[in-house]
């Protein structure tokens, strides 16, 4: 368009460039809320794929593990992840566990135990929430009656509807427990 005799702007049509699909990204920092304070990040340590850990995990912080740890992890009231390279060969007590990777040894959770698609667990599992997610590998006995002592057979029954065994009663739970043992 002219105006008052000026010659037209000559500058080209920039192309727009197709919209690509962006992931959501996790701040790594802290954010200020609309109140202008300042939002706490979680703490989360990590151990990466090179790294070899033998002996015993404290701590007050959340732990992800995509190397190997030998020994024991007690992170009491923490979260537990176990990624789809970690390998873990120790006893786990923590507030949740998500296994994505190996573990050998028995995990004692708050909260809650997953076992991811990708997870392999050897051991027993003592939690109110179990989830065994399709494809997970699982090997050991399930304690969700966190009310009762060590001895509690409460799995048992779970573990035939898994089965899709509808045949054992509450009173065969105990004879199909012995029987499971060996």
């Amino acid at each position: 368009m002219t105006w008052l005799g000026q010659k037209p702007d000559t500058e080209p049509v920039r192309p727009i460039p197709p919209a690509t699909a962006i992931s959501p990204q996790v701040a790594s920092h802290p954010v200020a809320g609309d109140s202008g304070e300042r939002m706490a990040s979680p703490k989360v340590a990590s151990i990466g794929k090179s790294l070899h850990v033998k002996g015993e995990l404290t701590g007050n912080e959340d732990l992800a593990i995509e190397g190997t740890v030998e020994g024991t992890i007690a992170l009491n009231g923490y979260n537990v992840t176990i990624g789809p390279t970690g390998h873990v060969v120790a006893d786990i007590r923590a507030k949740s566990v998500v296994v994505g990777g190996q573990v050998n040894g028995n995990i004692s959770a708050d909260d809650r135990v997953e076992v991811a698609a990708t997870g392999t667990m050897v051991g027993d599992v003592r939690a109110p929430r179990v989830v065994l997610v399709d494809g997970a590998r699982f090997k050991g006995r399930i304690d969700m009656d966190t009310k009762s002592g060590p001895g509690a057979l409460v799995a048992v029954p779970a573990a035939s509807r898994v089965m899709g065994n509808s045949s054992i009663s509450h009173d065969d739970t105990h004879a199909y427990a012995s029987a499971t043992k060996r």
